[in-house]
């Protein structure tokens, strides 16, 4: 199992070389207030001084830190300088660079600490790769993270406090994360930041291991049994003491070795009976342990991540497409799948179907049959016409001579004024179509054929032929429908079928009413002499117009102290007022009501049946018929192949790190599959 530390650093390696950190790898983070002893731990891990120093923010960027065991018998190794050493190091952002010198390599992290973070003691997320290989260490991931501070010192920004406990956090509520909370021996346990911080995203303590530094620094006359003992503060992974140089010993350059050497007497004499649970090495090998077991726990769900993550980047990569070899070819592919998606889309087969709403073809019959059709069914066919107006109307068609009958270019009149009120929706039922159409040019380009994105002049040049074609066949479609309506109000068909059913059933009725009034007569009125059911103004023998006066009324120009009074002024023209119909007029009028209604019901089942089969033949299957060849005619040219087929500026950028991605994730996949064949898991 000692193995698995190994295989976690090599996928660290993997995915560093993609700079992502979708992955949360399971690692060790050291958190801890500053001057707590943080870098002294490390340090002593490592076996070798190689951390900056100094006062204020030291560790201002996180370190990742890999120790690496090497065999004595390969750790040989030459830098760039030919020099050799057993122990060496490599940054990740230094490439293939050997450092066998760890003064160089504290310099190197204070240079790129600088490098990003600046010098005016300001932090950042962007972590430092370190990578150390030595027969005198452990297999080991530690995160080397900023001090917890409270104050701003001197240029630091004024949240310096918030910036530093928002970096700790982000790395410790990764659940694969152990966390190292470093706490001085000589203060409070009680009031430990470090602790304080690991228990808000680890409430039980179940990845937790607490570490008390400076046992010799201590009061005199105090010890901290009970707190190496965990009656102070339980921690279920448990609590080691350690001793770390002083300033004056690093100041003296006492090697770690021998500070290690003198931890283990000093634990012996103040601590015999808990010597062997404490100190540096018993540290390492607990953290060894603990992070093996760690692994193990976490390798299944690593697993599953890393896969559906390839999965995720294959699909992205998918839809970004591959690098343009053949323009004409490509230009070719993608204005003939755009035209195939367009018209599927109408049809009700595209690949991609809306649930949210209704779209393409399925909107366009609810355009035909719900809208235009419900539109239609709510038109009056008496609408805006009252009783006075079919009267006039009548009176109008008969000319100087009283009528017998009701005449008829009265009712071809008032027809088709009705008739005239269903153009209006005709045609609005034409632009909800043609919006739709527009509407499924988006639906194509956002769902349907992703390439496009790829080549947003191409995009735009199909969208523009594909509207300028709606566009032409806009007019067309409209002047068709209008000459749906003009052909019903060029000829009034009376002959019509049902038109004459009805008209049969009216004058039935009609001779039925005759009838029963005749019957209603009294006895002694002879039947030929029956009055005339012709206007109260005729039998007044005032004229039509005069009986159309109110009652009290004089004749114009003939009121008292007129000359011409008893006279008519032929110059005045009777003004329609309301007033109660005769039995003939009341007659009239609800026939030529129920001849309209009849003939309009004909004729707006004509336009509902129309008006959807022109806009069907003239805009929707002429443009479906026409797209692919109006897209190639306008776009299909070597002229314009270099300009169309033109990516967007980070197109190229985003498909090469999705390849890259893509390619770490499976190398991923491969390690894992490695550690399963040889039963490390």
């Amino acid at each position: 199992m000692e193995a698995l530390i190994p295989v976690i650093n090599k996928l660290q390696d993997v995915f560093n070389t993609v700079g992502a950190d979708i992955i949360q790898l399971p690692q060790i983070a050291v958190v801890g207030t500053q001057s707590s002893g943080k870098s002294s731990v490390l340090e002593a891990l490592v076996g070798r001084d190689l951390l900056p120093r100094g006062t204020g923010i030291v560790t201002r960027r996180p370190l990742i830190l890999q120790l690496v065991h090497v065999d004595p018998g390969d750790a040989r190794k030459n830098d760039d300088g030919g020099r050799e050493g057993e122990e060496w190091g490599k940054f990740l952002h230094t490439k293939n660079q050997i450092f066998t010198d760890f003064e160089e390599i504290r310099q190197e992290i204070e240079n790129e600490t600088e490098r990003i973070s600046g010098n005016n003691k300001g932090i950042s997320d962007d972590p430092i790769h370190l990578k150390i290989f030595s027969p005198h260490v452990v297999n080991l991931t530690l995160v080397d993270l900023p001090g917890i501070t409270k104050v701003p010192v001197g240029d630091q920004p004024k949240d310096i406090e918030v910036q530093i406990k928002d970096l700790i956090l982000k790395h410790i509520s990764n659940p694969n994360c152990i966390i190292l909370a470093v706490t001085a021996a000589n203060t409070d346990m009680a009031t430990s930041e470090a602790l304080k911080l690991a228990r808000e995203v680890d409430p039980d303590g179940r990845r937790t291991l607490a570490v008390v530094t400076k046992l010799d620094l201590m009061d005199a006359g105090t010890d901290a049994m009970d707190v190496l003992m965990g009656r102070v503060i339980p921690v279920k992974l448990g609590l080691i003491g350690v001793v770390n140089r002083s300033q004056l010993d690093i100041n003296n350059k006492k090697s770690v070795a021998d500070a290690i050497r003198d931890e283990h007497a000093f634990l012996q004499k103040k601590y015999p009976s808990l010597a062997n649970r404490n100190g540096t090495k018993y540290l390492a090998r607990t953290l060894n342990r603990l992070l093996m077991h760690h692994i193990r726990d976490c390798l299944p769900e690593l697993k599953t991540r890393i896969n559906v993550l390839a999965a995720q980047y294959q699909s992205l990569l998918s839809s970004y497409g591959e690098p343009v070899e053949d323009q004409s070819a490509t230009l070719l592919q993608l204005i003939t799948k755009f035209a195939t998606e367009y018209c599927n889309t109408i049809e009700g087969t595209a690949k991609y179907i809306e649930t949210a709403e209704l779209c393409g073809g399925a909107r366009i019959c609810y355009i035909f049959h719900e809208t235009f059709g419900r539109t239609l069914e709510s038109v009056d066919p008496l609408g805006g016409l009252s009783t006075i107006d079919i009267l006039t109307a009548i009176r109008n068609a008969t000319g100087p001579r009283p009528s017998l009958f009701v005449p008829e270019v009265s009712f071809e009149l008032l027809v088709k004024k009705q008739v005239k009120r269903l153009e209006e929706p005709s045609l609005r039922c034409v632009e909800l179509v043609h919006e739709e159409m527009q509407r499924i040019i988006q639906h194509c380009s956002n769902y349907s054929t992703q390439e496009l994105q790829r080549f947003p002049k191409l995009h735009e040049a199909i969208v523009e032929v594909v509207t300028s074609l709606l566009r032409k066949r806009l007019p067309i479609t409209n002047e068709m429908v209008h000459n749906l309506v003009a052909i019903e109000l060029a000829y009034i068909n009376t002959k019509h079928p049902d038109f004459a059913d009805a008209c049969g059933v009216m004058n039935n009725n009609i001779e039925e009413q005759r009838r029963n009034r005749m019957r209603e007569l009294p006895a002694a009125v002879p039947r030929d002499k029956v009055p005339a059911a012709g206007p109260q103004g005729e039998q007044d023998g005032t004229g039509n117009w005069r009986g159309m006066l109110k009652k009290g009324e004089e004749a114009p120009g003939s009121g008292p102290g007129s000359p011409l009074k008893g006279a008519v002024n032929l110059l005045d023209v009777p003004v329609p007022v309301a007033r109660k119909l005769s039995s003939r007029e009341q007659r009239d009028c609800e026939v030529i009501e129920r001849l309209i209604k009849s003939y309009f019901l004909i004729v707006r089942k004509n336009i509902q049946d129309s008006v959807p089969k022109a806009v069907m033949h003239f805009l929707v299957n002429h443009v479906k018929d026409s797209l692919q060849s109006e897209l190639v005619g306008q776009l299909y040219k070597s002229g314009l192949l270099n300009d169309l087929l033109t990516e967007s500026e980070d197109m190229a950028q985003r498909r090469k790190e999705a390849a890259d991605m893509l390619q770490a994730l499976q190398k991923a996949s491969q390690v894992i599959a490695e550690i399963r064949e040889t039963h490390l898991w």
